[in-house]
Parts: structure tokens; sequence; C-alpha cells
């Protein structure tokens, strides 16, 4: 387990937990979706160096707390005044941990439940397998925030083809759980109660 937490909270922001050859990696702020901030990503990025480093680790679940995956960056706590000190830390922080997810060699599952967005999709599209509930979606919406999307574009452009990549980054809309399996993102659909546990199995 990752030790730092947020201020205020009684429990890190990312959790690893061991069972047996097996770790779980779970983003944990549950009362905010899972949404991202520097602290937790710095904690995220950790937890990858960690389980990668580890050889009693042989596989990898990545889940999301409270019954959703991540809802994408936290961008009420980033553009809270006064700005929080981390602010300046976001892209340095977020690509060291596209980083240590791409360096991590031990195959990892994600239990995709609900949705990731935009800033939570790269943390999918990490992920060798992914298992996902039925009314589950990714969204790479920065297009139509007129943003750039280069951590998403670097996964999915080193992952799938370039149509697959046009589709996700281009439209900007929900990819529902039936065309991710039909694109060969989802390895599998479930009942959306079954996810962490099918997630599990495999």
């Amino acid at each position: 387990m990752t030790n730092d937490t947020a201020p205020g909270n009684v429990q890190p922001m990312v959790l690893v937990e061991r069972h047996g050859a097996r770790a779980d990696v779970v983003l944990n702020r549950p009362d905010k979706r899972n949404a991202l901030i520097v602290p937790m990503m710095a904690q995220l990025r950790d937890a990858f160096l960690q389980v990668a480093a580890d050889d009693t680790v042989h596989a990898v679940l990545v889940r999301g707390a409270g019954g959703a995956f991540c809802s994408g960056l936290d961008l009420k706590a980033i553009n809270a005044q006064p700005q929080p000190d981390w602010v300046p830390d976001l892209q340095r922080v977020w690509r060291e941990t596209n980083v240590a997810m791409a360096a991590c060699s031990k195959p990892m599952v994600c239990a995709l439940e609900k949705y990731a967005i935009n800033g939570g999709a790269p943390i999918a599209f990490a992920c060798d397998f992914l298992v996902a509930g039925q009314s589950a979606y990714i969204v790479v919406g920065e297009v139509q925030r007129g943003m750039a999307a280069p951590n998403n574009l670097a996964w999915l452009q080193g992952k799938y083809s370039e149509t697959i990549a046009l589709r996700f980054a281009l439209l900007g809309d929900p990819v529902p759980a039936p065309e991710l399996l039909r694109l060969g993102v989802a390895h599998a659909v479930v009942a959306d109660d079954e996810v962490v546990a099918q997630a599990t199995a495999m």
C-alpha cells in the first residue's frame, strides 16, 4: 500500500492490495468518482513502479473504488482559487505516470466500471485486457474542448489501428461497451455488477 494521503483524507488516493501473486492497483477517490489530481497521479505512478519492480507480482488488476473507474481530471480542484501548489507539476507528473504504466511488464487487466473519461482513458488503454460493464464507456473528449490529447493519442496509436485511434480522438463522444468489444478494445463485456469479479477471475 502506498503511504501518502491526500490532505484531509485518512486513506491513500491509490491503493496497492496484494492477493497472492496478484496486485490490485485501486484508484481511491470514490467521493470524487476517482477524478485525478497531481498527488493522486504521483501515487499512481509510484504504484506501477512498485508492482513492476516486485518479482512476486505476476499480474495486476486495475480498478476504481466505489463502483466507477475514473472520471478524468478533477477540474474543480485544478481550477480552485487560490491555485493548488501542485498544479504546475501536472503535465510532468502525468507524463511520468504514463511512462510508468507503459514500462510495467506485468500483465494488466482493467475492470472498467461506468466510465473512463478523458484523463482516465489512458489508464484503461494501458491495460492488456479490459473487462467492461454493459453500460460502461470510454471518452477521449479533449477535442470537444479544443484541446490536444497527447497521452490518449500515444496509447491509441501505439496499440490500435489508425481508424480506431481517429474514432476516439476526432469524434470525442462516449464509446459504449459493445462498441469497445467490437473494436477489440474490450476483451469482454459483462453485467455491470460482475465487472470486478470477472476481471479478477481473468
